[in-house]
């Protein structure tokens, strides 16, 4: 299926591991001519810059960047203020119950998951209203529709996020521009071992048990972060024209079950 990448460009955040990098190689691998990726880890972001630009020929540029501060946040966006794509991924919510999260905890993650999508956002968003087009693809996660107590400042960010692109991506298509939100459930990434451990805590009194949770997940897996990189990417093509102001949930059925697993 051609989904008619050449010539575009996009910027990737949370790019250097799970489901960012995971977007980004299969953007390469599509044929689009350019890629921003943005992350703290410098190292990272180097082996992934010449990886995807070795195996695929795409331009590749990164951006080391912590997005929790407004400024590096808005610096990155005039830094990519020309691009077609935007894909929202970093991301990092403490996990944990409301007894055990500090008010710190709630800014830290917030300012993660809220506010760089949102600056982003609002920042491209007129860039490519001005440009005549563009799409934004906010990755959220599952939780924000199917809530969760033991991680209640994920749950409570999603939820927004959710709201978030509902509310700007109902109406931005009279720009040109389509905003769509992608639910991911568990994915096998470092960030999913880090709340099985959390919740293997809550539930067995001992993280090194998270490992039995996947007997509780549909398939008995998680979702791998390819396959919800290939949703984004469909997402973000022309294929997907007519898709803006929804959320698509990628999750084997979990929160159709009323299940947190």
């Amino acid at each position: 299926m051609e989904l008619n990448f050449k010539n575009k460009s996009a910027l990737v955040t949370g790019a250097s591991k799970g489901i960012g990098l995971a977007t980004a190689r299969r953007f390469a691998a599509e044929g689009i001519a350019e890629l921003h990726l943005a992350a703290r880890s410098e190292d990272a972001l180097l082996q992934a810059q010449d990886s995807i630009a070795g195996e695929y020929g795409a331009r590749v540029h990164i951006h080391v960047t912590d997005l929790s501060r407004t400024e590096n946040t808005l610096a990155l966006a005039r830094a990519c203020q020309n691009v077609d794509i935007l894909v929202n991924n970093a991301a990092d919510s403490s996990p944990g119950p409301l007894d055990k999260m500090s008010d710190q905890d709630w800014r830290n993650s917030l300012d993660m998951k809220v506010f760089s999508y949102v600056t982003l956002t609002r920042e491209l968003y007129a860039s490519m209203k001005q440009r005549g087009g563009g799409v934004i693809i906010n990755d959220i996660g599952n939780s924000g529709e199917n809530w969760d107590a033991n991680y209640i400042i994920g749950t409570t960010g999603n939820a927004a996020m959710m709201a978030f692109t509902r509310g700007v991506g109902g109406w931005s298509l009279d720009d040109g521009i389509r905003v769509v939100g992608v639910n991911p459930g568990p994915v096998a990434t470092d960030r999913m071992v880090k709340m099985m451990k959390r919740r293997a805590l809550d539930w067995y009194g001992d993280e090194n048990r998270w490992e039995e949770l996947y007997d509780k997940y549909p398939a008995k897996r998680a979702a791998q972060a390819d396959e919800v990189a290939d949703l984004i990417v469909w997402l973000a093509s022309d294929r997907a024209a007519y898709i803006t102001g929804t959320i698509v949930t990628i999750d084997g059925g979990i929160a159709s079950r009323r299940s947190i697993i």
